[in-house]
């Protein structure tokens, strides 16, 4: 899903001169995660510890070994697929950021935000921690993945500040074919998020793959329709980003809702996150570049509190016996989640500034930053 999915998704977005830099940062942050996760944020994440982090006693997976076992599987197995969401959650907060911010800056910032944001958050979930044994619902990371990365990436944009010329002068998509490409392996790529988050190859998975493909398709004909209405035309960003709208909203519900509650919540992701993006450009005044927080905050925030009321079976769903206490406990997961990840964003970005700055130079953003940060160019005409 990150690579090449999500690097080609953003890197198609980008002007010309920046879409080696978005492909760089989304590489880098793979690799860093990774190793970061081996180093400690597995054990953060997963070993037994308290309420609130796991324990340090699984530092670089020293008690992990070929016979260890996760539940039914090995637990090697385990730590690889999550270790993918610890990939791709900072990846997601790219798009908030591209074409103005130092690769310096980038790598600091993930590095402590892993640590301080992601790794918490996923032992309160998944972990045995407090949201956990509040019994809050989160199949494949509404919350731990998109509303931590949305928040986040909201924050970051504010304080890395616009692009030149931001709101009026807008900026093209330089290659909408890469965006369509990237998006339809993030498309495929989401079946092995949302169903391989059964853990299992069971009839569960296969519901959960289904819920997640209708989600998809209902959110990008939505959205194209509402593009169609109001510019005269379907556009195919247009069409493909109201897709990963979709997937984003069904996300944490899709181990808990059936077809109809699919079709509602794919219409919804389509409907509600193409005008946030206006929201948070036009009205807010945030240069969220790539919408992270419309598209996949929003999307994340709507999803887990409708698997409250579409994981009941009067609705076709299962595993919600009481919808209303079952959306009090969403809304307090959502509530503690979001004011912590935004604490820790905000004390992250002011250590960033403090040691590697946050912007590039006027000069590297005119030139564009793969020349700039990077010495490369991406297209050679002669």
């Amino acid at each position: 899903m990150t690579l090449p999915g999500l690097a080609l998704f953003y890197g198609g977005l980008v002007r010309s001169q920046n879409v080696l830099s978005v492909l760089m940062h989304c590489f880098a942050i793979a690799c860093l995660a990774s190793v970061l996760w081996v180093a400690v944020l597995y054990s953060l994440a997963f070993a037994e510890g308290c309420a609130w982090y796991g324990g340090l006693q699984n530092l670089g997976l020293r008690a992990v070994t070929i016979d260890s076992m996760s539940g039914t599987i090995p637990e090697t197995l385990f730590v690889m697929f999550q270790m993918t969401f610890a990939i791709i959650t900072p990846g997601l907060i790219v798009g908030a950021f591209v074409e103005r911010m130092k690769f310096s800056a980038v790598l600091l910032f993930t590095a402590l935000w892993l640590v301080l944001v992601y790794a918490p958050v996923t032992h309160w979930v998944w972990g045995g921690g407090w949201l956990q044994e509040m019994g809050v619902i989160d199949l494949a990371g509404g919350i731990v993945v998109h509303a931590t990365a949305g928040i986040s990436a909201l924050l970051l944009a504010k304080f890395v500040g616009p692009r030149d010329g931001f709101p009026k002068k807008l900026h093209v998509p330089h290659n909408p074919g890469m965006v369509m490409i990237g998006a339809s392996m993030l498309w495929v790529g989401w079946f092995g998020f949302n169903a391989g988050s059964q853990v299992a190859a069971n009839e569960a998975a296969g519901m959960t793959m289904l819920v997640t493909h209708i989600s998809a398709a209902v959110a990008s004909l939505t959205w194209m329709a509402i593009e169609w209405i109001k510019n005269g035309k379907p556009g195919l960003v247009g069409i493909v980003t109201g897709m990963v709208a979709g997937l984003a909203t069904i996300t944490p519900a899709s181990g808990n809702v059936g077809p109809l509650g699919a079709v509602c919540i794919g219409f919804l992701a389509g409907f509600v996150c193409y005008f946030m993006c206006g929201i948070v450009k036009q009205s807010m005044k945030i240069d969220d570049t790539l919408d992270v927080f419309a598209v996949h905050g929003v999307g994340g925030i709507m999803g887990t509190l409708l698997v409250a009321v579409f994981g009941t079976a009067a609705l076709g769903g299962s595993g919600v016996d009481d919808m209303a206490g079952q959306l009090l406990t969403q809304v307090i997961a959502l509530g503690a989640v979001i004011a912590w990840s935004a604490l820790a964003t905000i004390v992250i970005i002011y250590v960033c500034k403090a040691i590697t700055g946050l912007r590039v130079s006027p000069e590297a953003e005119t030139t564009g930053l793969d020349q700039a940060e990077h010495g490369e160019t991406a297209y050679h005409f002669e």
